[in-house]
C-alpha cells in the first residue's frame, strides 16, 4: 500500500472554491497591496472588487509570493501522519511562489515534492484537478508526477490583453512602445512558452482575436483528445462567452468552463484581458 499524497497548490488556480474543497487541495494564498492596504488573495478581496480599486488607484499594485515559513506550516501540518505531500505552483518565470515552496520543503520535516507547472489560472488547475483525483484513489506519487508532466506538455494558454497600461507598469513594454500601440489600438496576444510570458501576434479587434485562438485551438488538437478547456478573464464576460462559442464550434468537448481570474494576474492585465487555456492527450 503506498503512502497517502496530499496536494498543495497556490490561490492563482483559478477554481472555485467547492472544487477545492471537494478534491481535499489545500491553498497556500499570495496576497497584493494596492493603495497602501494588503490582502490575501481569494480571501480578503473579490476579483470584482480588486479591479474597482485597480482601476482608480494612482499606485502599482505589488503582489507577494507566499512566505517560506507559511509554506513550511502547512508541510509539517500535512505530513504529520506520514503522508506525501505534492505542492504544484504557477510558472516560476513570473512568480517567486515555487522557489518559496522549494526551500520550504527543504526545511520540513515531511516528504515534500515541489513541481513548476509552467503556467498559472485555469491551466494550473489541471494540473491540480488531476493529481488530486489521482491522490484521492490512492495512486503513488510516481504515477501522479508522472501523469502531471504529461498534461504540462500538452496543455496551451494564450492571452489578450485589452490595454498596454498594465503591461507597462509591470516593466513588460515600454511606455514609447505602449504610447504607438495605443494610437493604433493594438491588442498584444501572448502564450506562456515554457513557463515564460512570450509575445506571439497582435490584432486589433476582438474578433482577429476569436479567429486567432480558434486556428491555435484547431491546430494545436488536431489529432488529440480533448480533456480540459477553460476561459479566464478580467471584466469581459461577455468576451468570454463568445469565445466559448467559438471554441465549441471546433470541438464536441463541451465543458468549458469560464472563470472571473484572481487579482494577482488582473494587476499585470488590467481590465478587459482574457485567456484561453486548454490541454489535450495525444491518442
Amino acid at each position: 500500500m503506498s503512502k497517502k499524497v496530499k496536494i498543495v497548490t497556490d490561490s492563482t488556480l483559478d477554481l472555485p472554491k467547492e472544487a477545492i474543497d471537494k478534491l481535499d487541495v489545500t491553498i497556500v494564498p499570495l496576497s497584493v497591496t494596492i493603495d497602501g492596504k494588503s490582502y490575501i488573495d481569494g480571501i480578503d478581496i473579490t476579483p470584482g472588487e480588486f479591479v474597482k480599486k485597480l482601476v482608480t488607484s494612482e499606485s502599482i499594485p505589488q503582489s507577494s509570493q507566499p512566505s517560506v515559513g507559511s509554506f513550511v506550516e502547512v508541510f509539517n501540518k500535512l505530513g504529520e501522519d506520514g503522508s506525501q505531500v505534492l505542492s504544484i505552483h504557477m510558472t516560476a518565470g513570473m512568480s517567486g511562489t515555487f522557489n518559496s515552496a522549494q526551500t520550504a520543503a527543504q526545511m520540513s520535516e515531511s516528504n515534500v515534492t515541489v513541481i513548476d507547472s509552467g503556467f498559472t489560472s485555469v491551466a494550473l488547475s489541471f494540473q491540480v484537478k488531476e493529481a488530486a483525483k489521482m491522490a484521492l484513489e490512492g495512486s503513488a506519487l510516481a504515477k501522479i508526477k508522472e501523469r502531471v508532466n504529461t498534461i504540462k506538455e500538452n496543455t496551451s494558454l494564450y492571452i489578450m490583453v485589452d490595454t498596454l497600461e498594465y503591461l507597462v507598469k509591470g516593466g513588460r513594454i515600454g511606455r514609447g512602445k505602449a504610447l504607438v500601440g495605443s494610437l493604433l489600438k493594438i491588442k498584444p496576444l501572448a502564450s506562456l512558452a515554457d513557463g515564460v510570458y512570450t509575445p506571439v501576434t497582435k490584432v486589433r479587434t476582438h474578433m482577429q482575436m476569436l479567429n486567432f485562438f480558434s486556428k491555435k485551438f484547431k491546430e494545436e488538437t488536431a489529432g488529440k483528445k480533448v480533456k480540459e478547456i477553460g476561459i479566464a478573464h478580467v471584466e469581459a464576460s461577455a468576451l468570454a462567452n463568445k469565445l466559448k462559442e467559438s471554441i465549441k464550434q471546433l470541438t464536441d468537448f463541451d465543458d468549458i468552463s469560464i472563470i472571473e481570474t484572481t487579482p494577482i494576474i488582473s494587476t499585470h492585465t488590467g481590465p478587459g484581458a482574457i485567456a484561453l487555456m486548454y490541454y489535450a492527450d495525444p491518442e
